[in-house]
């Protein structure tokens, strides 16, 4: 009801002079005052002060004001929804589902079943949806409920989660199986020479000895490669800090990785001394890695070469070419992973693990480095390391 001080008393007598002024020109009394009524119900209504906004409602906008102030720098992807519409988003909620989400309905922003049916529940709860930005990403829903219909939707990033366990368990299963192998032909060839030892043939024995002998130390390469990866892994957060001759370092260990057999086939060229900050035995196992696969497949009596230049003022570039055969683009990509193995057979006939590119590219990040393979089919690879010289490690990383 109006305040009675509000009224407009003056323009109320006006309408009550105007009724008087019909039934004197025989207007009628009931039609004068019927309208003197409506007249003056109008001014009523029209001096009383608007009602004032709700209480409610002035509190969700500014709780959700106030919330999306608090979220915004957040990293995960926040959303407030109001009566299930996106009241509040984000950066990252911007980012991951598009800054159209505000004011839309949250069901047709994430189109997902699992978390549509999370919303309809109007619970606190959580849901897991793939594909919500790509095909294989995975993301977890929280929902949090809030008085006055609003609710609070953060979105969790399980991709990496994922990922790792998956690539934990293709790890243990290939693991298995190239331990498995040269195990098994050990075995084998240990029970044939102990059935057979009184009537087998000495040259035959000797092969058989052989075979195992080979076989055994291609299974201790295989758990030594293991245990380095796992020690690099262990201390990738680690920044090594002790200044190294990389120069002289990586003449001593492609010398060592040739052997006196191939040293003839190494063309070492070096413009300068170069300082590095690392871990001497893991750049020396770095250099030895990529000397050995170059000398293997790289073509028989071709040169390969070790080329040490300066990059720009603060990084120095390690260049390992052979002439080989090349390798086809769609393998480069995949070159780093555990026991991959552009020809399996060829790889394991030379004595390789499928582990020394992914112990490269371990020791590379764990020196705040950078790795690149380029290769062409009928002219050979080339692989590029590139390392941050003594003083600058501390700024690249």
């Amino acid at each position: 009801m109006g305040d009675r001080s509000s009224f407009p008393w003056p323009a109320a007598g006006l309408a009550l002079a105007a009724g008087i002024v019909m039934i004197v020109s025989g207007a009628g009394v009931a039609l004068a005052f019927a309208v003197t009524l409506l007249w003056m119900g109008t001014l009523w209504m029209v001096g009383s002060p608007a009602p004032p906004p709700s209480a409610g409602v002035e509190q969700e906008a500014m709780s959700a004001e106030r919330m999306g102030e608090l979220f915004e720098f957040s990293d995960s992807p926040i959303i407030v929804t109001r009566r299930n519409r996106v009241a509040v988003a984000n950066r990252a909620a911007r980012k991951l589902l598009g800054p159209h989400i505000i004011e839309q309905d949250v069901r047709m922003a994430l189109r997902q079943p699992e978390a549509i049916s999370l919303i309809d529940r109007d619970t606190d709860g959580f849901a897991v949806i793939r594909g919500l930005a790509r095909r294989q990403d995975i993301w977890r829903i929280n929902r949090k409920t809030l008085e006055g219909g609003m609710a609070v939707i953060e979105f969790v990033n399980r991709t990496a989660e994922a990922d790792t366990a998956r690539a934990h368990t293709d790890f243990v299963a290939n693991a298995s199986h190239e331990l498995r192998t040269p195990l098994a032909s050990i075995l084998g060839y240990v029970e044939t020479l102990q059935d057979d030892a009184d009537d087998l043939d000495p040259a035959m024995a000797k092969r058989f000895l052989g075979t195992i002998e080979r076989e055994g130390r291609r299974l201790q390469d295989l758990v030594s490669d293991l245990m380095s990866l796992s020690r690099i892994e262990a201390e990738k957060d680690d920044l090594p800090s002790d200044p190294i001759d990389f120069t002289a370092l990586v003449r001593r260990a492609a010398l060592d990785a040739a052997g006196p057999e191939r040293t003839a086939r190494l063309a070492i060229e070096t413009e300068t001394d170069f300082t590095v900050c690392g871990d001497v035995q893991q750049l020396e196992q770095l250099v030895r890695n990529l000397v050995d696969n170059a000398l293997k497949y790289g073509g028989e009596d071709t040169p390969v070469s070790i080329h040490l230049q300066p990059q720009g003022s603060k990084r120095v570039r390690l260049t390992v070419a052979d002439q080989g055969e090349g390798i086809a683009p769609e393998h480069i990509p995949h070159l780093t992973r555990r026991f991959y193995r552009t020809d399996p057979g060829r790889s394991r006939a030379s004595g390789g693990t499928g582990l020394g590119l992914a112990i490269v590219k371990h020791i590379v990040e764990r020196h705040r480095g950078r790795l690149d393979i380029e290769s062409t089919l009928g002219e050979g690879t080339r692989v590029a390391v590139l390392l941050p010289i003594e003083n600058e490690a501390e700024d690249e990383a």
